[in-house]
């Protein structure tokens, strides 16, 4: 992030960074960072499950029979894909989750969500839920929630395609 100094300069370069936009970004990082810290802390205090953890649930209660590849997980995951593998491990430990090997491929791992994960994440989502209200929804009007998620959806569709083009680019190198 730019510090005050350099937002000045940064603001000047025409077509890079407008005064607006950098304000804009100053702001989502502000905003997400507390928020993140808020929820995570209420998580942590009513149910005892690191956000990480949650998010590695969500993933795999959204997944078809509760099971992704390590790798796909890990493409999924929001809060925690450099210690991955670690954080796996915990939760199987715990309980959590398995790991089960990929018939297919020796070397590809699933990460599977247990009857005792399912419970996990269905009995912290109502705390996740209303931290997001509390912390985030409930400040928005209905047209601010509207302009905000077309405003972030853009910003996530443009770096979908380079990330698409970047893919064509590697494969056809």
């Amino acid at each position: 992030m730019a510090s005050r100094t350099e937002s000045s300069s940064v603001s000047a370069l025409p077509g890079v960074l407008d005064g607006a936009r950098l304000a804009a970004w100053r702001a989502f990082l502000r905003t997400h960072a507390v928020v993140v810290v808020a929820l995570s802390r209420e998580l942590e205090d009513v149910r005892g499950l690191p956000l990480a953890q949650y998010d590695v649930l969500v993933q795999l209660v959204e997944a078809p029979d509760g099971r992704l590849r390590m790798q796909e997980l890990a493409a999924r995951v929001l809060f925690s894909r450099s210690g991955l593998t670690r954080l796996v491990d915990r939760m199987a430990d715990e309980g959590l989750v398995r790991r089960e090997p990929c018939v297919d491929d020796r070397r590809g791992t699933f990460a599977v969500l247990t009857p005792a994960g399912r419970r996990s994440a269905r009995d912290a989502s109502g705390v996740h839920l209303r931290g997001i209200h509390e912390h985030f929804a409930r400040h928005l009007s209905d047209d601010d929630a509207r302009a905000l998620q077309t405003a972030l959806g853009a910003v996530l569709a443009a770096e979908d395609r380079a990330a698409e083009d970047r893919v064509a680019r590697d494969r056809d190198a």
